[in-house]
């Protein structure tokens, strides 16, 4: 009688967690950053974001709970099937285990190979773990529309500068990536049939309060404790502000609307003690 060590790990099993969720779609996370999304009560809009975008990639899941090579042979200790106590483990017994460790080493290498291949469709072609991956990236974001500048800092950091203006006769979100499918986005707008527009901003939420799966990649559970086994990621740290000539209907802001030369002001600060996602509801007619 013997028994096996776990070869996983909590912190393997964290990783293959986010990692299940990863594959589903990318996750992005708002470092330093101001935003503000003007809205006209003719319906016309400006949204702009300066600042940083974390990508959680693949790469940084590995940082979170990978252990790199895969581990050394541990012989198990065995037992004796009367008395259960400890005793030496036979030569088949030992032939036996290096087997099983050997089988469950090369089944974890096959899935590793199957989901970076998976990553890499996802990314259009682009290798995540290739270092270069994320300069190919900030140019093929860079020449969407709105993008005047993307530059990757390193390890899935990209500084960021949009800027978009039209009319808001459809729904608006930010940001799409062309070929990546995101698991998330920053903010959403969108105009009811009674002329009122909706605005939620999901990734403004510190600690991924407002998207549980986003909590997880960052290693919160569901009560905003941080997993132990889990480095520091990034939060954010910044203000989105909406600024309209509309009805403010309904808004979470602390302190409520001010006035200004453009109009009415809503502004949310936003860090990792940040716990509600920043929501408004604006009156535009019809």
């Amino acid at each position: 009688m013997n028994r096996l060590h776990d070869l996983e790990g909590a912190a393997r099993a964290f990783l293959a967690g986010g990692l299940a969720l990863l594959l589903a779609g990318c996750m992005l996370v708002p470092g330093k950053f101001v935003s503000e999304l003007v809205l006209m009560r003719d319906g016309t809009f400006t949204y702009s974001y300066e600042g940083e975008i974390n990508l959680l990639t693949m790469r940084k899941l590995m940082q979170m709970g990978a252990t790199g090579e895969q581990p050394a042979f541990v012989p198990s200790p065995c037992y004796d099937d009367q008395s259960f106590e400890e005793r030496g483990c036979t030569p088949d017994e030992l032939a036996q285990q290096r087997a099983e460790h050997e089988q469950v080493a090369a089944d974890r290498a096959r899935r590793d190979a199957e989901d970076a291949e998976r990553m890499k469709q996802m990314f259009g072609g682009i290798d995540p773990s290739d270092p270069a991956s994320g300069d190919e990236l900030a140019r093929r974001i860079e020449r969407q529309a709105g993008f005047d500048r993307v530059v990757h800092k390193g390890d899935g950091l990209f500084d960021v500068s949009f800027r978009a203006a039209s009319r808001l006769d459809h729904a608006f979100v930010f940001p799409t990536f062309e070929q990546l499918p995101l698991g998330n986005h920053f903010v959403y707008a969108a105009r009811r049939d009674d002329g009122s527009v909706r605005i939620d901003a999901p990734g403004f939420a510190g600690q991924g309060a407002a998207n549980p799966m986003q909590a997880m990649m960052m290693g919160f559970d569901e009560g905003g404790n941080r997993n132990p086994l889990s480095p520091a990621m990034p939060a954010p740290e910044g203000t989105f502000t909406i600024v309209t000539d509309g009805e403010i209907l309904a808004n979470n802001t602390d302190e409520g609307p001010s006035a200004g030369p453009r109009g009415r002001t809503l502004t949310w600060k936003i860090d990792r003690s940040s716990t509600v996602a920043p929501t408004a509801l604006i009156g535009l007619g019809r």
